[in-house]
């Protein structure tokens, strides 16, 4: 497992929130008319709803009027006024709901088809990206990318678009409305509006930070996890589990410690709206009721100007839950453009080789490479591989085997001088058409949760079940297949752990096999099968690289006895290079690594 400089990722970077939030917007952009849907929606209840208090003061003023008549001069109450008024005011609220039900309702899907669009993109994005970044960052924290940041950005998304539309129309129209009661009113109780908005705007410089800390460290925790899930079976073998939980801990503590921080500083803006809201219901009650006693309002305004009172609080803190949702949702939608803004490959040529007669003819000419710049690891490495031959590339640990692959494969490319195949450098190929002449077993075994006819078809997806049968008895794993429940149509777990690792690889072979691939690599590719399973892939591989070019990389020196070309490396150069007899009668460097397997056994 890997410890340390994956983990160590994160560490806060500098933050455009601005930048950000124009991104965002582009995304928000591609849904124009459901976004003037919701608007017109939002606007139609809001309208609506800001009529009704209005209403509501005059059904007010007339019952009071009525009162008094009844008292002072025997009057009475005209009841049909206030019924046509409160049946006209349901009606008006009924509507408001309706807007508001379908705003909701496209909003929710506009929010959706915005997380599908991000997670489409992140998708392509993936398969875009260097082997080299995959290789610095660990599997949870990508994942967290996808799953965490996308979730947190769609559901404040859907929340923070339409409560801004309504709050905005609900501002300004209250505002209308109480202007059209008492201006003098109006002013006294939006004169400390001021003090909430410069109090929002100092609460989020405050807590954006712990937003976007949490975030970071929600994908450190699921990069742990993921982590050690994948290995629990190593943890336990060498009593691990204290020390892992320990380090969970402290990914815990960070995660809790942003966490609370972010959601305190944040919520702080409610209490500051509710103050504001009390000290406009004060301002109202007081100069209010002395406009009545100078006859300059009647007492139903009174009531509505309340009722404008409490929607213009309720639409301050509805802008101040947005504010806080927002800062949530920029942290989380950062992360994702951070992702999609990495560098992705180098672009194919527009002019491209065509694979269709490449015969398979392989120079390394005088190629550099490391992995960083300030240190090389292949040094002016060159060799000539003729179309058909075995090439078997040994050496110590860290000599540069398995990098030379990588380069041949343009998982990276090389520092300087070239590589060709048919005497066309790997950079005039397009990648797609350069790794299909390739075919790849691996040490590490990959194979995915489906069917096992499935997982060999990868290698050919038009593959017909007999074509996948021939490909297994060729690799000698028809017969294990046939033993297993369902046979081919076995479905393997998310490990993979159901069957054996040597069983794992034997179905990696088949699957190179049915792909039939010009170019083989080899890459340890018999290490995990027994002796006996062995001897039956070596054969079937023999069978199979007739008339190919193939690369061999092995430690175990006894299976590539028979390669025709046998490159010995050591520090990234090649050190010695011939057949097995001819380096054994050199008796230098490989002649040691070979005699010293049996001294070691």
């Amino acid at each position: 497992m890997a410890k340390g400089p994956n983990r160590a990722l994160s560490e806060e970077k500098a933050k455009d929130f601005k930048g950000t939030l124009k991104k965002l917007i582009s995304y928000i952009k591609r849904h124009r008319l459901a976004i003037i849907l919701v608007s017109v929606f939002a606007l139609l209840s809001t309208v609506f709803s800001i009529i009704g208090p209005n209403i509501l003061g005059d059904v007010t003023t007339e019952i009071f009027n009525g009162l008094i008549a009844k008292i002072t001069s025997n009057g009475s109450m005209n009841f049909d006024i206030i019924k046509k008024t409160l049946l006209i005011l349901l009606g008006l609220y009924i509507f408001s709901s309706v807007c508001s039900f379908f705003q909701t309702y496209i909003m929710n899907f506009v929010s959706c088809r915005i997380s599908y669009n991000l997670r489409k993109d992140i998708s392509e994005k993936l398969h875009k990206l260097p082997l080299s970044y995959f290789e610095t960052r660990t599997h949870g924290e990508i994942l967290s990318r996808i799953t965490n940041d996308v979730d947190t950005l769609s559901s404040n998304l859907s929340q923070t678009l339409s409560e801004f539309v309504s709050s905005i129309a609900t501002l300004i129209g209250t505002i209308v409305m109480m202007i059209s009661i008492s201006g003098s009113m109006t002013l006294a109780s939006i004169i400390v509006l001021p003090i909430s908005v410069i109090g929002m705007a100092l609460i989020m410089g405050k807590s954006q930070k712990f937003f976007t800390r949490q975030q970071k460290n929600l994908g450190d925790m699921n990069g742990m996890v993921e982590e050690v899930y994948g290995g629990h079976d190593v943890v336990k073998v060498f009593n691990h589990e204290d020390e892992e939980i320990n380090e969970f801990k402290k990914i815990n503590d960070k995660l809790y410690d942003s966490g609370w921080k972010s959601q305190f500083i944040s919520t702080s803006m409610h209490p500051l709206m509710n103050f504001v809201g009390n000290i406009n219901y004060v301002l109202v009650s007081i100069y209010g009721g002395y406009l009545v006693i100078k006859e300059k309002i009647a007492v139903g305004d009174i009531l509505s100007f309340s009722q404008y009172v409490r929607n213009l609080n309720r639409s301050a803190s509805n802008m101040a839950q947005i504010f806080s949702l927002l800062q949530p949702t920029i942290a989380a939608a950062e992360r994702i453009f951070e992702f999609l803004d990495e560098t992705e490959e180098v672009e194919d040529v527009l002019n491209s080789v065509s694979i269709n007669n490449i015969k398979g003819n392989i120079e390394f000419k005088n190629v550099n490479f490391g992995y960083t710049k300030d240190k090389t690891i292949i040094n002016n490495f060159s060799v000539k591989v003729k179309k058909g031959q075995k090439i078997a590339i040994v050496g110590p640990t860290g000599a540069g085997k398995t990098t030379m692959v990588k380069l041949l494969m343009r998982f990276y490319d090389v520092n300087s001088g070239q590589i060709l195949i048919d005497g066309h450098n790997l950079k005039d190929f397009k990648r797609s058409d350069l790794r299909g002449l390739f075919g790849m077993v691996l040490q590490d075994t990959w194979l995915y949760s489906g069917t096992i006819a499935d997982n060999i078809r990868y290698g050919k997806l038009d593959a017909t079940i007999d074509e996948v049968k021939d490909a297994c008895r060729t690799a000698s794993v028809h017969h294990f297949i046939k033993t297993l429940p369902d046979t081919y149509n076995m479905v393997l777990n998310e490990e993979s752990d159901n069957i054996s690792s040597g069983q794992k690889q034997l179905l990696t072979i088949a699957r190179v096999i049915l792909a039939d691939p010009k170019i083989l690599i080899l890459d340890e590719a018999t290490s995990s099968v027994d002796t006996r399973t062995e001897i039956l892939i070596q054969n079937a591989m023999d069978k199979l690289m007739e008339g190919r070019t193939s690369f061999i990389i092995a430690h175990r020196l006894s299976t590539i006895k028979n390669a025709d070309l046998i490159l010995v490396m050591d520090n990234g150069d090649i050190v010695e290079q011939g057949n097995h007899e001819e380096l054994l009668k050199k008796d230098g460097f490989y002649a040691k690594l070979y005699n010293s397997q049996f001294e070691e056994s």
